[in-house]
């Protein structure tokens, strides 16, 4: 293990952090999470009684809780926002308050504190659309919507503040797939997955969209490195975070063929194409990561899809195709945040 003892992860209660926070503590980290808990505290039940383990209900944009929060931290690995596109449109003020202008504070408070190091994920969508058939962390970024905007307005806010004893590094991780206790089934292997098992059809939205694809828990794996490789391999860098760049249509594909194997009565399953309005396309090259810190993920779309499937068997997904909580975008307009 690292020399860390201590991680502040703010949005540790969201679909990664629900099921990065549990790992820490098995790693023998202390990890404390702040986080809104729009989508409630049931994420960490079956760790809450971890002595090691503190949540924290509160907002980003309050400095003052902030400045308590990272007090005795070592690290902070920043997960917290308004996460996808259309819960970011729906109040462009609220989302840049919390994805932009909130995290200038956060970074000065950790440094200021004492924090030695910190992780920001950032997003693989900062590239925007690009027909490179490589997308380096050296592309310039075309962000298309105000999400990936925001988020490649904090990129050089970070790498501003790295020195010696705060060591920063960014992360841009394609679109995640895969379980966790904060199910977001909004994302594409995981919508196309919930609407295979759940329907006789899968709606692919376009279809041409190139897509970089990585599984939940390689996503988790490395944020544990970052924790533990030296400051000089990682300070001030960026890294791209994906393994499988397909495009829309072939994932549609490969989802189907997991459910008709996985799937009883499934044979006759239909992908059906519609238009869509999402432009994102971009096929992102891991290289670098691969080279510097030896990180290969070791796990595939199929493998998310089978972990959706058995959670759908187990019963850990009641009402996936109408219950908000697994959508971003109907989870936001019903609480109305400020």
């Amino acid at each position: 293990m690292s020399s860390f003892k201590k991680v502040l992860v703010t949005g540790g209660a969201g679909y990664v952090g629900s099921v990065l926070v549990p790992r820490l503590l098995a790693q023998g980290y202390a990890v404390k999470v702040l986080d809104l808990f729009i989508y409630g505290e049931k994420v960490f039940d079956e760790v809450k009684s971890n002595p090691k383990l503190e949540l924290v209900k509160g907002d980003i944009r309050d400095q003052e809780l902030v400045k308590q929060s990272v007090q005795g931290c070592d690290a902070v690995i920043h997960l917290a926002c308004i996460s996808n596109d259309p819960s970011v449109e729906l109040n462009p003020d609220l989302s840049r308050t919390i994805n932009f202008e909130a995290f200038g504070p956060l970074v000065a408070l950790s440094k200021a504190a004492g924090v030695k190091r910190f992780v920001f994920a950032s997003s693989g969508s900062v590239y925007g659309v690009s027909d490179d058939p490589d997308v380096t962390e050296e592309h310039p970024l075309v962000p298309v919507s105000l999400y990936n905007k925001y988020k490649a307005m904090c990129e050089p806010v970070l790498l501003k503040e790295q020195s010696p004893g705060f060591t920063t590094v960014i992360v841009r991780p394609a679109t995640i797939c895969g379980y966790s206790p904060r199910q977001r089934l909004d994302l594409t292997v995981n919508i196309l997955t919930n609407h295979a098992v759940n329907t006789d059809k899968i709606t692919v939205f376009g279809g041409s969209q190139m897509r970089p694809n990585l599984h939940m828990q390689d996503m988790v794996d490395l944020y544990l490195l970052l924790l533990d490789v030296p400051d000089a391999v990682i300070a001030g860098q960026i890294f791209n975070a994906a393994y499988q760049n397909f495009s829309v249509s072939e994932t549609a594909e490969v989802v189907k063929s997991v459910v008709q194997k996985e799937v009883s009565g499934k044979e006759k399953l239909q992908i059906v194409t519609t238009p869509s309005d999402d432009i994102r396309s971009y096929h992102i090259s891991s290289a670098k990561i691969r080279k510097v810190l030896g990180f290969v993920p070791k796990r595939t779309i199929e493998d998310g899809a089978k972990d959706l499937i058995a959670a759908f068997r187990n019963g850990k997904l009641p009402d996936s195709m109408s219950d908000m909580h697994y959508f971003n975008i109907k989870m936001m307009k019903s609480i109305d945040l400020k």
